[in-house]
C-alpha cells in the first residue's frame, strides 16, 4: 500500500488551532496542488465531510445513485460556553451554518448528467450531531420556506438540494423507546410533517431488509453485486437469513425506565457491498452494558458480528470511550477505519487501542481522523500512529469494487485540494451473509 503523508505535523493537525493548520496547508502545497477528481461512471465515492459539528457521510454509486447518511449541525453557544470548550471550531468558518456547507460541498461532488438531488437520507438516530440541532439561545429563529420549521442540518441541505426518500429509526409515531419530543426532535418531526405534506417519501428503516436501499438509476440488474443490507434498527438486528430481523433488546416492560435502550443503542446501521469491498455504518451504537448489569447493552458487537468482515468502517459514536470495543472491532476487522471527529473525546484512548490493536485481529489497517481537538493529540499518544487527523476523508471504490483509495481533502476551504492519499487498497472475497 502507497501513501502520500505529509510529515508528522501534517498527519496530526491541530484542528481550530489556525497557527499550526497553517503550517499543514503550506506543507500540502508543496506536496500536492491537485483537486479531486471527479466522480466517474462505475465507481463508488464515499465521502466524509468534516464541519466540525457532526456526522456526515455522502455517496456516490456506480449509476449515479446518491446517499446521505447523517447531515449532524451542533449549534454554538453565542457565548462559547461550557459545551462549546470542548469543541473544536466549525469548519471551514462560522460564516455559514453547518448544513449549508454540506449541501455546497454535495453541489460540488453530484454527479455528471443528472439533477441535484439526494436519493436517500438516512438518519442514523435523533441527535442534534446527527440530523441537526436548533439553537436554543437565539431568539432569531431562521426558518424554512417550506414550512414551520428551524433550518439546521438536514433541513439546510433540503432546501438547497431536493431530498426523495427519508429512511429513520423513528417514524411514523417517534415513540420507542419514549416519545421523541426534545426541541431538536420536534424540529425534526416538524420537518418530516412539512417533507410528506410536499410529496417527500419516509419510511421506517426496515432491519434486515437488502432492498430497501437500492441502486436507481441503472436497468433493472446492471449492478448486481451492489447491496445495501439494513443491520440494525430499534435493537432489531439482521439474522443473517433472508430479510429476517431478530429483537435484542428486551420488551419494556421488563425494564426500569432508567435501563430502557438509549438513543445511541437504537442507532441504524447499514453494510454497503460493491463487489468484494465492504462498507460499515453504525450510528451512535456502544457497548455499555452498566457494568454488566444489562448484557444486552452490548448491542454493536451483536451488529458487528451480523455484518462481518468489511474493508472500511466508520467508528461508532466518534471513537468514544463507550464504542468500538473489543468484540466490535474483531468481527469487522476492516483495513480502515474513519472517526467523524469534532469534541475533545473524539477518539478516546480505549477506542482508539482497540482500532489498532493487533491482538484483536493480526492484519494491517490504518485511521483517518475528519478533525482532532488540540488537547486530545497532547491526552491520546496513539494518535500519533493515526494516518490523518485532519480532512475529508474520501473514499473511492474502482467500478467492480476490486480495490479501493482514500483521499484526505482541506477542511478549511471549498478547494477540494487533495492533501494526501492513501492506497491503493485491494479487496477480498467474503461472504454476504454474517
Amino acid at each position: 500500500m502507497k501513501g502520500l503523508a505529509l510529515g508528522s505535523l501534517s498527519l496530526l493537525p491541530v484542528a481550530g488551532a489556525r497557527t499550526e493548520a497553517t503550517t499543514q496547508e503550506e506543507q500540502a502545497s508543496r506536496v500536492s496542488s491537485r483537486c479531486l477528481e471527479p466522480w466517474t461512471p462505475g465507481a463508488l465515492d464515499i465521502h466524509h465531510i468534516s464541519t466540525g459539528r457532526g456526522n456526515v457521510a455522502f455517496l456516490v454509486c456506480p449509476d449515479r445513485t446518491t446517499i446521505l447518511i447523517d447531515a449532524g449541525a451542533l449549534h454554538a453557544a453565542s457565548d462559547w460556553g461550557s459545551d462549546e470548550k470542548y469543541r473544536i471550531q466549525p469548519l471551514p468558518d462560522a460564516s455559514l451554518r453547518p448544513g449549508q456547507w454540506i449541501a455546497r460541498y454535495i453541489a460540488r461532488h453530484m454527479p455528471a448528467g443528472r439533477k441535484p438531488a439526494i436519493d436517500y437520507f438516512i438518519l442514523t438516530h435523533l441527535h442534534p450531531d446527527h440530523m441537526g440541532g436548533v439553537d436554543l439561545l437565539s431568539h432569531r429563529k431562521i426558518m424554512s420556506r417550506f414550512g414551520g420549521y428551524e433550518l439546521t442540518g438536514v433541513m439546510d441541505v433540503h432546501e438547497e438540494i431536493p431530498i426523495r426518500k427519508i429512511l429513520d429509526r423513528g417514524y411514523p409515531d417517534y415513540s420507542y423507546p419514549l416519545p421523541l419530543v426534545d426541541p431538536h426532535q420536534r424540529n425534526y418531526r416538524a420537518f418530516i410533517a412539512s417533507f410528506l405534506r410536499n410529496g417527500g417519501i419516509v419510511e421506517r428503516f426496515a432491519a434486515g431488509s437488502s432492498n430497501q436501499i437500492r441502486l436507481l438509476h441503472s436497468g433493472h440488474g446492471a449492478h448486481p453485486d451492489f447491496i445495501v443490507q439494513n443491520l440494525c434498527a430499534n435493537g432489531r438486528v439482521w439474522s443473517g437469513r433472508g430479510e429476517d430481523a431478530e429483537e435484542t433488546f428486551p420488551s419494556l416492560d421488563r425494564l426500569e425506565k432508567a435501563d430502557y435502550p438509549t438513543e445511541n443503542k437504537c442507532s441504524v446501521a447499514m453494510r454497503l457491498a460493491f463487489g468484494s469491498f465492504r462498507y460499515f455504518s453504525g450510528g451512535d451504537m456502544d457497548h455499555d452494558t452498566a457494568y454488566g448489569r444489562l448484557p444486552w447493552g452490548n448491542i454493536e458487537a451483536r451488529v458487528a458480528r451480523a455484518s462481518g468482515p468489511v474493508d472500511v468502517a466508520m467508528a461508532n459514536h466518534h471513537g468514544y470511550v463507550n464504542a468500538c470495543g473489543p468484540e466490535w472491532v474483531a468481527a469487522l476487522r476492516p483495513r480502515a477505519f474513519i472517526i467523524s471527529a469534532w469534541d475533545s473525546a473524539h477518539p478516546t484512548i480505549p477506542a482508539l487501542d482497540n482500532m489498532l490493536s493487533r491482538q484483536l485481529y493480526d492484519q494491517p489497517r490504518d485511521v483517518f481522523s475528519t478533525a482532532l481537538k488540540p488537547e486530545n493529540i497532547i491526552a491520546t499518544k496513539r494518535l500519533h500512529e493515526i494516518q490523518s487527523g485532519s480532512g475529508h476523508v474520501i473514499v473511492r471504490v474502482a467500478p467492480g469494487g476490486d480495490d479501493f483509495k482514500i483521499a484526505i481533502t482541506s477542511n478549511r476551504d471549498e478547494s477540494d485540494r487533495i492533501i494526501a492519499q492513501f492506497g491503493p487498497y485491494h479487496t477480498t472475497e467474503k461472504s454476504l451473509n454474517s
